[in-house]
């Protein structure tokens, strides 16, 4: 795999040592247990696959390759590179300003952005409209488009499925700027909706099977469908594909709900004249990281440290996954939630807004499961790790920890 000159500050020495040794024993990557890393009384474990994947790599390298070779030009993202505020807030930093905001508000005027500017598309691609904005303007941004692969991978499967007749339904969170662009493009092959959960597959399953009103679906599918979408004709044939970063476990389900309304209108024979088979259209770090947080919650653990934006995606279902069996998780986006009396501002997923929680090391000797999203950098977990050892007045070696790791690991 390619490997990317990523900005030095963004490393972590104990997390890159630990892969490393994890990857010299396991190239092929199947062994998904998690790392345990021992500091006195506090045993963590850290799950096997976390952190920055290929398509997030790719575009903080062209992000600040950028800054580097074009110091006298103004930079712009059409909106934030990642869901991370610690690599936003840095980009922020160096000069770099958001022309619109995550949900496609715009923060800056298209009138005050002209060609001689350079204008970077995020990881997350970006629509055509918006595309054809940049053309009108002469911007040319071929060297400056960080899409990730894997999203357009999901771009050329809508486009086989719809010219083979198919609706498009695109699984994923209609304001997520992957799952407007996505829309975007499957709109101009042919007739597509977007769903947002499981509630929404099924009311589209009842209103195949005859339960719902049509009146019903328009409301719930307000601004959700393509242009004179047609309930009763657009849903016979049906493939659905992903915003990259949901849940594989919802993807099989709402597939599986699919299926079997149309099953029981045309019958298993040729049912995939009905059903296309799109489920390889999620990112390969989304299954990597959903699949070794499964792993982790194998280990009897009294706390869940989960590190990530609190708009990301990816990390979100990683928090939902824990919760299930974790009773004490915490969603937190940097170090700086955790303070040095035991206290923790973390994010409630439900409330969607930040709550303290006291005492959340609840003994000297605990055990601490602890992963993060796609876009978190390496530094965050090794910031987190210093402040829990910092809690209970432990003074950390580097490199002990990471020589002990290796001697229990090669045993």
């Amino acid at each position: 795999m390619k490997k990317f000159q990523i900005p030095l500050f963004y490393n972590s020495n104990i997390i890159d040592k630990i892969r490393r040794i994890r990857e010299l024993q396991d190239p092929r990557k199947k062994d998904l247990s998690p790392s345990l890393i021992k500091i006195d009384g506090l045993h963590i474990y850290i799950g096997r696959h976390f952190g920055f994947c290929y398509g997030v790599k790719n575009a903080i390298e062209i992000c600040y390759q950028t800054i580097q070779k074009y110091p006298n030009k103004r930079i712009f993202l059409l909106s934030q590179m990642i869901h991370n505020q610690a690599v936003n807030e840095d980009l922020l930093e160096n000069g770099v300003s958001f022309i619109m905001d995550t949900h496609g508000n715009q923060l800056i005027s298209w009138n005050n952005i002209n060609k001689d500017d350079i204008v970077i598309i995020p990881a997350f691609g970006t629509s055509l409209e918006i595309l054809e904005i940049l053309k009108e303007k002469n911007i040319n941004t071929e060297k400056f488009d960080t899409t990730c692969p894997f999203v357009e991978k999901v771009w050329n499967r809508l486009e086989q499925i719809s010219r083979k007749g198919f609706t498009v339904v695109i699984y994923g969170t209609a304001q997520h700027e992957e799952t407007r662009s996505t829309f975007s493009r499957a709109k101009k092959h042919g007739p597509s909706i977007i769903v947002e959960n499981i509630k929404e597959v099924q009311a589209l399953c009842n209103f195949m099977s005859g339960k719902e009103s049509e009146l019903n679906m328009k409301k719930i599918f307000k601004n959700k469908c393509s242009e004179n979408f047609n309930f009763k004709k657009n849903l016979e044939k049906l493939g659905v594909v992903n915003q990259t970063t949901m849940l594989a476990s919802d993807t099989k389900h709402i597939i599986d709900l699919f299926t079997d309304t149309l099953v029981l209108k045309h019958g298993e024979h040729n049912i995939q004249n009905y059903i296309a088979n799109t489920r390889d259209t999620l990112c390969y770090a989304t299954n990597e990281n959903q699949e070794s947080t499964l792993r982790l919650l194998q280990e009897e653990v009294d706390l869940a440290i989960i590190v990530g934006g609190y708009n990301s995606s990816n990390t979100t279902h990683l928090v939902e996954l824990t919760s299930e069996t974790t009773k004490n998780t915490y969603f937190i986006n940097s170090a700086k939630k955790i303070s040095q009396n035991n206290r923790i501002k973390h994010f409630d997923i439900v409330l969607k807004q930040e709550i303290i929680t006291k005492q959340f090391l609840p003994k000297k000797k605990c055990k601490i499961l602890l992963t993060s999203g796609a876009s978190c950098p390496d530094i965050l977990l090794e910031n987190i790790i210093l402040k829990l050892a910092a809690i209970n007045n432990i003074t950390i070696d580097q490199k002990e920890i990471v020589k002990d790791f290796e001697i229990r690991y090669q045993q």
